[in-house]
């Protein structure tokens, strides 16, 4: 299985982040094809040693990397791609992981 995980600083309307986030995002990334699961941070986000600038992390399953980028190649992710420019424009904060995982 592989994982998309996107990380998101806190924004300055933390409000309207959350309402676009759930009300249009998550509904439109949900359509994705090939998605298996979708799971999102819930609460503060905390680190070892002080206080973290990150308000939501968010976690879409993939069979594998190659599921990854055809899904993002179609039309519903291209959608949710250019949805997520107009609720977190700034791309020096966002940082988003893709990588295949194992149990150990």
């Amino acid at each position: 299985m592989a994982r998309m995980v996107v990380i998101y600083p806190t924004p300055k309307d933390v409000e309207a982040f959350d309402r676009h986030y759930f009300e249009i995002h998550v509904p439109l990334a949900k359509k994705i094809p090939g998605l298996r699961k979708y799971e999102v941070s819930h609460g503060p986000i905390a680190m070892p040693v002080g206080t973290a600038s990150i308000h939501r992390i968010g976690t879409l399953y993939f069979d594998d990397l190659a599921a990854i980028e055809k899904a993002f190649a179609g039309p519903q992710g291209r959608a949710a791609g250019a949805d997520r420019r107009i609720y977190a424009p700034d791309h020096s904060g966002v940082q988003m992981f893709l990588f295949d995982h194992k149990e150990v």
